[in-house]
């Protein structure tokens, strides 16, 4: 697996390029703006495009989705369903935060808690984890022990559960049970920031690191 990370929208998200290094089959993830950078990188890597794929429906991650899909032709996977009301939303999304106007899309494919996503001879790994909003997914590519966690997790954070449908309790189940029992060294690309591992956030985490829980363990049979 191969990915460049092409940070996007004045927000600095991290939209990536992925992709087989065999087939040169590629993905692009999280195409939140700045669609001629992205496309330089698949141009200058000479890769073949086949879909996009989406954590969650925010601005800065989908805001050039609509438009990606209709100049390029490619499919759309993801989120889960629990972002509809957040795609419907995104002409709205643009007018607050000062984005460019988001052109309307439906994904292709829906995805959810057990699903595959093939690219080449790369198989991704979906996990929903909710919490920052309610269809949010993280692709995980177990070869490579790496996963691309959108706004789930962050190097020393996590995301923000304050928007509509956000959930803070949910957020820190998907973290806990979802995310870190895919290893310690597994690798992951957040939404925004450096990389991390889940083995550094399970020790340094200050929202979801072990000490938190060890500590209210103790407490509740104390």
């Amino acid at each position: 697996m191969q990915l460049q990370v092409v940070p996007v929208t004045p927000f600095q998200q991290n939209c990536s390029v992925i992709w087989c290094d065999r087939t040169r089959a590629a993905a692009i993830v999280d195409p939140g703006g700045d669609l001629d950078r992205v496309l330089d990188v698949v141009a200058a890597n000479k890769l073949e495009l086949r879909k996009i794929l989406l954590t969650h429906a925010h601005i800065d991650h989908a805001g050039a989705t609509g438009e990606l899909a209709r100049r390029s032709g490619l499919p759309i996977e993801g989120p889960h369903p629990g972002d509809r009301f957040w795609i419907e939303a995104l002409g709205e999304q643009a007018r607050v935060f000062a984005f460019e106007p988001a052109e309307p899309f439906e994904p292709t494919r829906w995805l959810g808690q057990g699903d595959q996503v093939q690219l080449g001879e790369l198989t991704l790994q979906v996990r929903h984890c909710p919490g920052h909003t309610p269809g949010h997914v993280i692709f995980f590519n177990e070869p490579a022990r790496f996963a691309i966690v959108g706004d789930v997790l962050f190097k020393g954070s996590i995301g923000r559960t304050d928007f509509p449908g956000g959930d803070h309790a949910t957020l820190i189940r998907s973290i806990r049970e979802n995310l870190f029992p895919l290893g310690d060294d597994v690798r992951f690309l957040p939404g925004h920031g450096p990389l991390s591992t889940f083995g550094a956030e399970r020790r340094t985490n200050p929202f979801v690191g072990d000490h938190l829980f060890a500590r209210r363990t103790q407490e509740r049979g104390a």
